[in-house]
């Protein structure tokens, strides 16, 4: 309880019924209809291959890394090939080159690269055969990086110096590998010779550090990228070293940021704001919460639907439902409407304060202004129905999340065969425990421990005069 996570599939049953207090004159309403989003039209790209298109040449593949096999291979290709129409082009001589340099070192490598230009003339290597040995020196585990300076030394003695493919190639197989350090270190000599990272290269390296290591060494690599090469993060740097302290909780560091942000000429978007509240939800800072929401509004920075969503989840969890709730209306005005988040939202915060008919009435406007309630609506119900000693209401809501095969998460299950064992109602309890492993809830396992843990606990209180 407290955690919202993404929407399930929503039942197609009406909740209205857990409110006892309906006149029987009162028509029932009609369960509102699902909402339906347009479906994306699919843009899937290309596979890239290093395949050849010429269906007559052979798919080749090495499994020993013995460079003499390599070489009489590749010349029983050439003389095969010489006879016939098909021609060896570059994209069949890469796939080869990589095909070997994955299983050999790399000067073997080169060496094959030097016998096949010699052996081919036709064959003229660019720049990406030689990206695919840096790809591969890359990806070698050593405690230095002799393997990649001696792949980009090949490449300007060649003529192809590094540019700024080069660098993200290097920089993003370096990262894969775990070989942290040696991307900053490579990026750094990169710089000395002119080749210094793009945008998307820095903001991918910034965010693996922001992954492996602490905060002062990412802003010491910023701060020494800033002073020695005059490269500056932009807005996506910021939105990242931004969100990277607030989920460590550091509120203090995401404001100085902040401040170096509107410095250097950014102005923040709705979604570094959004970071930065969710940062001060997590504190359940309320108060902050809603100050960033003002400096926001001040700023001219149009809030959004998750920024709505945000406020009201932090004042709802630091107890200030009252005003959580006045959001409600604020954001339906200015075209927000509410969804499912931002009613979960306010329902956990009113079981919170003891208020569980308040959040049943919620239940019933959420269903009268048409959301339907999801899978984490429900289950924070059923745990806070549960908590407040509402246990019929509570069947009645487990009734309709059964009947729509919903899934119960593991708080409410827990929380639920408690309420029902405290009761005695022992025989209703094992029937939910079969629901939550059929439906695949939760594991067997961990299915039965609750259950068994919660039959410990009901026996010890009987023995001393706690439970029926």
């Amino acid at each position: 309880m407290g955690k919202i996570p993404p929407a399930l599939r929503a039942t197609q049953f009406p909740v209205t019924s857990l409110l006892r207090n309906r006149p029987p004159s009162e028509a029932p309403s009609a369960p509102p209809k699902p909402f339906h989003f347009p479906k994306k039209t699919s843009k899937k790209k290309p596979s890239k291959t290093l395949v050849a298109v010429n269906p007559k040449l052979p798919n080749v593949t090495f499994k020993s890394p013995n460079l003499s096999e390599a070489k009489s291979l590749f010349d029983s290709i050439v003389s095969s090939t010489s006879s016939s129409a098909a021609r060896l082009d570059l994209k069949f001589h890469n796939s080869l080159l990589q095909s070997f340099a994955a299983i050999s070192s790399l000067d073997d490598s080169i060496s094959l690269l030097r016998h096949m230009v010699n052996t081919y003339a036709p064959f003229f290597p660019d720049r990406s055969t030689y990206h695919v040995l840096l790809s591969q020196s890359c990806k070698y585990h050593e405690q230095s990086l002799s393997s990649v300076r001696k792949t980009l030394d090949l490449m300007v003695e060649d003529g192809f110096p590094p540019d700024k493919a080069t660098t993200d190639i290097a920089v993003r197989t370096l990262c894969s590998a775990d070989r942290i350090d040696h991307a900053v270190e490579l990026v750094k000599e990169l710089c000395l010779k002119n080749s210094p990272p793009d945008s998307y290269t820095y903001n991918f390296l910034i965010k693996h550090l922001c992954k492996s290591r602490t905060t002062s060494t990412v802003n010491n690599f910023i701060k020494e990228m800033r002073e020695s090469f005059e490269i500056k993060p932009d807005l996506v740097a910021y939105t990242i070293l931004i969100d990277n302290v607030c989920n460590r909780k550091n509120l203090r560091e995401a404001t100085r940021l902040l401040e170096l942000l509107n410095e250097d000429g950014f102005k923040p978007d709705s979604y570094v704001y959004n970071t930065i509240m969710k940062g001060y939800c997590m504190l359940s800072q309320g108060s902050e919460v809603l100050r960033v929401y003002n400096k926001m509004k001040e700023e001219g920075v149009e809030p959004d639907l998750v920024t709505y969503n945000t406020l009201i989840f932090g004042l709802s969890k630091s107890g200030r439902v009252n005003e959580a709730r006045k959001f409600l209306d604020i954001m339906s005005e200015l075209g927000h409407f509410p969804d499912e988040v931002t009613y979960t939202s306010l329902m956990n915060g009113m079981f919170r304060q003891g208020n569980a008919l308040g959040a049943l009435q919620l239940l019933k406007e959420m269903e009268a202004k048409g959301c339907t309630p999801n899978s984490c609506t429900y289950n924070t119900m059923l745990h806070g129905l549960c908590r407040a000693k509402l246990l019929d209401n509570a069947i009645e809501l487990y009734d309709l999340m059964k009947a729509g095969d919903m899934k119960l998460d593991t708080g409410s299950y827990g929380t639920f065969l408690r309420a029902l064992c405290r009761n005695g109602r022992v025989a209703e309890a094992y029937e939910v425990l079969d629901y939550a492993v059929e439906s695949e809830s939760l594991k067997d396992f961990a299915a039965y421990s609750v259950l068994e843990s919660t039959l410990k606990w009901l026996k010890k209180a009987r023995e001393q005069g706690l439970a029926v």
